[in-house]
């Protein structure tokens, strides 16, 4: 027999006004930070809704697609979209992905969890460290093509491992790994981000985890927004805009650190 799924949240006019509050703010933070706001998506429809964490999962996942696409064009418009290697990390990142569904149940979540809160940490020091130019092009080569595959992979593996979206990972490699500027980084992962959602979202669908109602109202939502916060990221400087994402990490740290305390402290 097939699990049974997830329950849905009651239809309400308060379901719809949160759902479009949490797509607001998702998108927001999509369009500013290059990421696809899984991370705003996910807890909250889980503290607001009621969803449990796969239905949140999938329902978010499903949202990210119109919310990233939007995102592509508000960055293209810019010249801030790298597609050559936008492709080469959404094949690793697909490939990834498989690796990491395989490894879940093979390894101990809070170890991952606490090795990824390390990696996030040093991010955020070097956030401080190498500040991003803007304007500098970038070329791929056969060893810069390799590593971006290579990035891809890993990505996929962590998200598949973790359950945070690719751009977590991907912008501020991009960055500091690939001295990418800030907006070229952000304007690649979302990018990037595309077929791997719908990738996802094929699967969930088919297994019944996905609320669509929620994740169509939170993707429309999302995408009123993701051009304003692309375009707030043009106009911040890049010291600053550093200093925005490393705010962001720094919650996105702090909740994985509770996940992994609580996990503890209940086994």
């Amino acid at each position: 027999m097939s699990a049974p799924a997830p329950a849905r949240a009651t239809r309400s006019p308060r379901f719809l006004f949160a759902c479009v509050g949490i797509g607001l703010l998702a998108g927001l933070l999509s369009g500013l930070f290059g990421v696809g706001g899984g991370t705003v998506i996910v807890p909250l429809l889980v503290l607001t809704l009621g969803f449990d964490q796969r239905l949140a999962a999938g329902t978010s996942l499903a949202a990210i697609v119109p919310t990233a696409a939007v995102g592509v064009i508000s960055y293209a418009v810019h010249g801030s979209v790298a597609w050559i290697p936008a492709l080469i990390l959404a094949a690793g990142a697909v490939v990834g992905a498989q690796i990491g569904t395989w490894l879940l149940p093979r390894v101990s979540q809070n170890v991952l969890r606490w090795g990824f809160v390390a990696f996030l940490v040093v991010v955020i020091v070097m956030l401080f460290i190498v500040i991003p130019s803007r304007g500098e092009p970038f070329d791929v080569t056969w060893w810069s093509g390799a590593a971006l595959a290579v990035t891809g992979v890993v990505t996929g593996i962590v998200s598949g491992l973790i359950g945070v979206g690719g751009g977590i990972v991907v912008v501020p490699v991009l960055m500091l790994g690939f001295g990418m500027s800030d907006l070229l980084a952000k304007g690649t992962s979302l990018l990037m981000m595309i077929p791997t959602a719908i990738s996802g979202t094929v699967g969930n669908v088919k297994r019944r985890n996905v609320d669509l109602l929620a994740a169509v109202a939170i993707g429309v939502a999302a995408c009123c927004t993701t051009a304003l916060g692309a375009w707030l990221a043009t106009v911040v400087d890049p010291l600053l805009g550093n200093i925005l994402f490393a705010v962001y990490l720094v919650f996105i740290a702090s909740q994985l650190a509770l996940k992994a305390i609580r996990s503890r402290t209940s086994a």
